[in-house]
């Protein structure tokens, strides 16, 4: 059976997403820190998997984002989105997460986010 290449590229990225989820799960204590790329912004969520329910997020599309930032989806903008999501995670009383990037190789926008959480001091 003949299949399209973009059928083949969402099978490998169902792959790839189930691969990486068997291996991490957020719990209260330590939630998992989602990160999504589209072609334009960068979302981050902050997932507590036990109980089912999206703890904070933070996105570039956010207003107060929109004001401190001049492009929304470069590296500058992730490291600012990353000190953005670790303040209100330390609002919240959080200091270690799990970090899921998703699809996504850690590399580039992703590791931006990464080190800038880890610059404000949460562990991972």
């Amino acid at each position: 059976m003949l299949k399209s290449k973009t059928e083949i590229k969402k099978i490998r990225k169902q792959r790839i997403r189930k691969r990486i989820r068997k291996k991490l799960q957020g719990t209260p204590e330590r939630p998992r820190v989602l990160v999504v790329k589209s072609n334009r912004y960068v979302y981050a969520q902050v997932i507590d998997d036990l109980s089912g329910r999206v703890i904070t997020s933070a996105s570039t599309l956010e207003k107060d984002f929109r004001e401190k930032a001049k492009n929304y989806k470069n590296k500058e903008a992730c490291a600012l989105l990353g000190a953005v999501l670790a303040k209100r995670l330390k609002e919240k009383n959080i200091t270690r997460i799990v970090l899921d990037r998703g699809i996504y190789p850690y590399h580039g926008r992703v590791k931006a986010l990464a080190e800038a959480l880890r610059a404000e001091g949460l562990a991972f």
